[in-house]
């Protein structure tokens, strides 16, 4: 659809704010536009928070309205505040620039015979277990290329066999190889999952011993690391998989609680595609240096521990002012007088910083938590609070793009709207400096899309029909929002993303119809019966169901299930495989990330609305909580 009445960047119009610092421009708005309410005759609406769960009346304008009953924002400012601070001092990032300058020293003296208790027996295992030690306690970015140079290496002895634990070892290692083949696919080298056929004995099994060692454990805890770095028709990482599950959680049953029973709990319940970065560094700083069956000096894993620490504290301090100038925008739009809607604005800044933690990428991190927290409000509006009328004048508000459209909404909608409009136009601006060209356009017509599947929406609400699946999961890929969650803040990333490229990972992309579909039937299973209550029949389960007379509804969220892991191994190939038409994994994996991000929310239930447990337990491990020293 074509795009109507642009406004350039520039425009008197636009109540521009800066990323860190909120003027209160808009409040002067509120004084000077007249209090219109709708144009067609309608009063203003103020929420109220005796609204119940269900259809209520607003006390102003009389006109039903149905409301969800979402518990209120979890963090308010003092929360905020009472955040810690202290690993601000120059000190500690002094120390930390001292230990990345060791760390690498210790890198460079792998390449060197003998060193730093290397051998040819045992080279390529070290090496791999500094690359994955690296990534798992959150410190990877300060060693880009001494990773690199560690794969290369590795890489150069790899077999149709695998590896041994070192360049000169006679057999295969299951550690290794399962270490490796998990490390080389996701660095983007061509490597086949047929070497753990040679871990099979004569009748095609994975087996074990009778007595499960601490060696033995951690071997399988590599080989279900790998098994889910599986693409689709790798049948050899689905029986990797099972066989690993179960051995997992036999073990779990027989050794003591410790930091392996902790490790192996933790990657059971999180496996990859839940596995949010800084959440597994929280984790794994618990339990690092406890593997005693590697001999790996003591100092070595003493460095590595001590920076993850010093690392994860000193971005902790960082996320406090970031979480301040979030709350003051939250505000500043008027977010909090909207009663009706959820408030998740530190949960999804939270989401953002467990996949994003160099601490350049404030624009990532603060613009996903924003674009998030609007999404959640309109899709509260659309979907509950707003009627018709009032739905297809923020539709077309949003179509004309200019301010000046709010004069037509009731004021409920007014900051969102301009929070969307400024926010779109501020996001442009910050990629701006990174692409060198003006992406306003290209966002706007993301958003426009975005409106208008929940417009389509809105209108199966409020007629009752009920779309046939393919129906639904076409418009339902757009309307869950994934994709303008994440193409504005990627292009405020540090590099380049020219059209060619980004067509390969945004619209109309396989990469990004992957993301789409996943997401939005991950979503259904968990929201759809609080949706039919609500009187939202229309879900990936209902539709399923329609289309399948006679199914009944446990089966069709077996499906969906289904469904979702099939595509899962999809999108693991389009982010992973060798003829990726010249785009580097390194782009595609922000967008990857964010998927995991909603798929994480999902997990348990629908996390965005009840934000009480899990993701508030997220919150506090990843954000409130520093780790002690």
């Amino acid at each position: 659809m074509a795009l109507v009445s642009a406004v350039p960047l520039d425009s008197k119009l636009c109540l521009c704010k800066t990323l860190f610092g909120f003027s209160h421009e808009l409040k002067a708005i509120h004084s000077t536009v007249p209090n219109l309410g709708m144009c067609r005759g309608g009063k203003s609406i103020v929420p109220s928070m005796s609204m119940s769960s269900t259809t209520s009346v607003s006390n102003e304008d009389g006109v039903p309205r149905r409301v969800a009953g979402h518990h209120s924002n979890l963090w308010d400012d003092d929360s905020i505040a009472s955040l810690s601070t202290s690993y601000e001092a120059p000190s500690y990032r002094e120390r930390a620039d001292r230990l990345i300058g060791e760390v690498k020293n210790i890198f460079d003296l792998m390449s060197v015979e003998d060193g730093v208790s290397t051998s040819p027996l045992n080279d390529l295992h070290h090496r791999l277990w500094m690359v994955d030690s690296v990534e798992r306690l959150g410190i990877d970015r300060h060693f880009k290329h001494e990773i690199n140079s560690a794969l290369d290496h590795v890489y150069s002895y790899w077999t149709e066999k695998g590896i041994g634990r070192g360049r000169e070892s006679v057999v295969t290692d299951l550690n290794s190889t399962a270490l490796g083949l998990r490390a080389l696919r996701l660095h983007g080298y061509t490597v086949s999952s047929h070497v753990l056929d040679h871990f099979k004995n004569e009748k095609g099994q994975f087996t074990c011993s009778a007595i499960q060692t601490e060696g033995e454990i951690r071997d399988v805890i590599n080989l279900f690391r790998a098994s889910l770095i599986a693409f689709p028709g790798e049948k050899i990482m689905e029986e990797a998989e099972i066989f690993s599950t179960m051995y997992l959680k036999d073990a779990l049953q027989k050794i003591p609680p410790s930091g392996l029973s902790q490790e192996i709990e933790y990657l059971l319940e999180f496996g990859w595609h839940t596995n949010l970065p800084r959440m597994e560094t929280r984790m794994y700083i618990d339990v690092f240096g406890e593997d005693t069956t590697f001999e790996t000096p003591y100092l070595i894993r003493a460095k590595l521990l001590e920076l993850a620490k010093l690392e994860f504290n000193i971005f902790h301090s960082l996320v406090k002012r970031e979480l301040q100038s979030l709350s003051r925008w939250w505000k500043d739009y008027g977010f909090p007088e909207i009663t009706f809607s959820r408030h998740r604005h530190v949960e999804y800044y939270t989401l953002a910083a467990c996949i994003a933690n160099d601490p350049k990428h404030s624009a990532f991190r603060l613009g996903f938590g924003k674009i998030c927290h609007m999404i959640t409000v309109l899709d509260d509006i659309y979907d509950t609070f707003g009627t018709m009328e009032e739905l297809e004048l923020l539709t077309a508000a949003f179509k004309r793009w200019d301010p000046s459209s709010i004069e037509c909404l009731p004021d409920y909608m007014k900051g969102v709207y301009m929070a969307v409009y400024d926010h779109i136009n501020e996001m442009a601006r910050e990629a701006q400096k990174i692409q060198g060209r003006d992406t306003v356009s290209y966002a706007r017509k993301s958003w426009e899309a975005f409106i208008d599947a929940y417009m389509q929406e809105a209108k199966w609400i409020s007629s009752g029909y009920l779309p046939t699946f393919d129906e639904y999961l076409e418009n339902g890929k757009v309307s869950f929002g994934s994709r303008i969650t994440t193409l504005e803040p990627m292009l405020t990333l540090g590099f380049p993303l020219p059209p060619r490229i980004l067509q390969e990972i945004d619209f109309p992309s396989k990469f990004n119809d992957l993301i789409c579909a996943i997401l939005r039937l991950k979503g259904d299973t968990q929201c759809y019966k609080a949706d039919r209550a609500r009187g939202e029949e229309a879900s990936s389960v209902s539709c399923y169901m329609k289309d399948h007379p006679g199914t009944t509804e446990e089966d069709a969220v077996n499906q969906v299930n289904a469904m979702v892991d099939n595509l899962t191994k999809e999108l693991n190939w389009e982010l992973l495989r060798p003829d990726s038409n010249g785009v580097p994994i390194s782009y595609k994996k922000p967008a990857f990330d964010i998927c995991r991000v909603f798929h994480y929310g999902y997990k348990y239930r629908d996390g965005f609305s009840v934000a009480s447990v899990e993701i508030k337990n997220l919150v506090t491990r990843t954000v409130v909580e520093t780790v002690p020293l």
